[in-house]
């Protein structure tokens, strides 16, 4: 059973490092959280390491600048593991080919610059679906329209056999108040269609991997069992670190504040049946990262 606590300086002495996602956790899509940022800052003064781990289809320069607009500052972390780098590599290894169909936006875009980490990149060229060899996904073309939109298109990539690299496995977002579609609501359908979707994302092993890189890159020593995961995605954030035998915090009041009732914290016996429900076991959970 989850244990409840007030802050993360309630158990933050038994990590070294952190795992944080960003979205939900550290900023709403718009601005950072205060209190989030004020935690992570002090844990740092500690001597504590915080990587970010975020799902986001973009490489970490690219989420390191949208963070610094959203109000969290260099000092509340030490590096950056992305779902856009990880799936960017694979890409560049040529996992759905060099002819690619492109679902996203122009905000998207930065997915297909050069990507120096792989040792003989493959030549990527977008072209429409019908001349695609795969299909790269960051997203859909408008967040607010729902994933079957896309229906007629993703069913002549499966005609045509075609892999989908999905490079936020998210199903949803909240930007503000409003609820947004993620790549990974695209990947879904396409596989519950019967299409093959490529994940490197959390839940996913690729993105832990990276995300140790990340943290070896500034603390060489530092294993998984010194490490405790925070986010608020049940499918993804915990998922993962379950999935890795990293202990958690679960963030109760993002994604599923409704579900466990949470206020400033989640009502107990809310969160006690909606982590039954998605057969979940989080180490610890708390309402909002302070």
């Amino acid at each position: 059973m989850t244990q409840i606590i007030d802050r993360l300086s309630d158990i933050s002495d038994q990590y070294e490092a952190l795992f944080v996602d960003l979205w939900g956790c550290v900023h709403n899509g718009v601005t950072a959280y205060p209190e989030a940022v004020e935690a992570l800052q002090e844990y740092r003064k500690t001597g504590g390491v915080v990587v970010l781990l975020t799902n986001a289809p973009r490489s970490r320069h690219e989420v390191a600048k949208q963070i610094a607009r959203f109000g969290v500052p260099d000092d509340a972390w030490d590096n950056i593991g992305s779902s856009g780098d990880a799936a960017r590599a694979a890409m560049y290894r040529g996992a759905v080919g060099n002819r690619v169909w492109f679902l996203g936006t122009d905000f998207d875009l930065p997915f297909f610059e050069p990507l120096h980490l792989v040792e003989d990149p493959v030549r990527i060229e977008r072209v429409e679906l019908e001349e695609a060899e795969g299909i790269v996904c960051c997203g859909p073309f408008d967040a607010l329209a729902a994933p079957d939109t896309l229906r007629p298109q993703l069913l002549l990539a499966k005609q045509k056999g075609l892999k989908l690299l999905c490079a936020n496995p998210d199903i949803v977002v909240d930007r503000g108040e409003a609820r947004e579609w993620c790549a990974g609501a695209i990947a879904a359908l396409y596989t519950e269609m019967g299409g093959e979707s490529l994940y490197f994302g959390k839940p996913h092993p690729p993105i832990y991997d990276l995300a140790r890189q990340r943290l070896h890159e500034v603390a060489p020593d530092i294993n998984d069992s010194a490490v405790l995961a925070i986010g608020d995605g049940i499918k993804t954030d915990i998922a993962g670190a379950m999935g890795e035998e990293i202990d958690s915090l679960f963030i109760s009041g993002g994604l599923a504040a409704k579900e466990t009732k949470t206020d400033r914290q989640p009502e107990k016996a809310a969160l006690e049946s909606y982590l039954a429900d998605q057969q979940s076991a989080p180490t610890y959970s708390i309402g909002f990262l302070r």
